[in-house]
């Protein structure tokens, strides 16, 4: 019986202590400059833009938690309105911690009018052996809208001896063009994690995987780097279908997939990389 109190109080001080964080961003061109005209920041999640005025607004994501825990809820709502150009990043790679049982949840929200662009290219996300993370992404772009969305998850840091054998990760991507589906995919990872991994099907060894979703995109966006094949470290392939361009990366660990992943936005966005990604 005492025991059994010890345990329930427990679990009340470890919910009691999950970190929940939001933020909400809207951003409107005047002017030729793309500046913040709504801004929200709520719990362990801040938002910063350390650039001068410019066309292409740029936002850093800051998690003042130093990670992302079990049970954890994070909530980001980026909208660029009409003529809008935003490009959205992180201060760091996300780190996602080993959870007691509940998974951490992770909910994103993209949304970009009428000929408007948005760029989404936060760091890696590391997961921490027995993590279990749960991430949605959902995107409603207009008709003449620009896309690019760039997500990279790396499964234990190699170089640190570390590795992920077991856990959960759940990644879903719904994207909307004029309120109409056209892109849906989702990605589950439950249980041996290592284990799936290995599989020739899945990675192939491989612990570090990245999806980049380019739109509008075809065969003009994907030809320069089919061009580069031989520069990359890991295995990368591209398509181009429905009007848009989907690249995806698979390597071995998390450094040559960021040389891979640097490659295919270099090409895609020339110098025009956050300056965070270059340090």
């Amino acid at each position: 019986m005492i025991d059994d109190v010890a345990t329930a109080d427990g679990e009340r001080i470890f919910a009691a202590n999950r970190a929940v964080g939001r933020i909400v961003l809207t951003a409107e061109a005047a002017a030729g400059v793309t500046r913040r005209s709504q801004v929200r920041e709520e719990g362990s999640l801040r938002v910063r833009f350390p650039g001068p005025p410019a066309p292409e607004l740029e936002a850093v994501i800051v998690n003042t938690g130093g990670g992302v825990a079990g049970g954890d809820r994070h909530e980001l709502a980026f909208t660029a309105g009409a003529g809008a150009q935003l490009l959205v990043t992180s201060a760091a790679a996300e780190k996602v911690y080993r959870s007691r049982g509940p998974d951490a949840t992770i909910s994103v929200r993209l949304d970009v009018g009428a000929r408007g662009s948005l760029v989404w290219l936060p760091r890696e996300t590391i997961l921490f052996d027995r993590a279990q993370m749960v991430r949605a992404i959902e995107v409603d772009v207009a008709a003449d809208a620009r896309l690019l969305v760039a997500e990279a998850v790396v499964f234990g840091r190699s170089g640190m001896g570390e590795a992920v054998e077991h856990g959960r990760f759940v990644d879903r991507w719904r994207v909307r063009r004029a309120g109409r589906l056209v892109y849906a995919d989702t990605l589950r990872l439950d249980g041996a994690i290592a284990d799936k991994l290995r599989l020739p099907a899945v990675a192939g060894g491989g612990i570090a995987i990245a999806t980049v979703l380019v739109m509008p995109g075809d065969e003009a966006t994907v030809a320069p780097l089919r061009a580069v094949v031989d520069d990359f470290h890991g295995e990368v392939g591209m398509s181009a279908w429905n009007g848009f361009a989907v690249v995806r990366l698979c390597a071995q660990d998390g450094a040559r997939l960021r040389h891979d992943l640097l490659t295919v936005l270099t090409v895609l966005r020339g110098d025009r990389l956050p300056r965070l990604w270059l340090n």
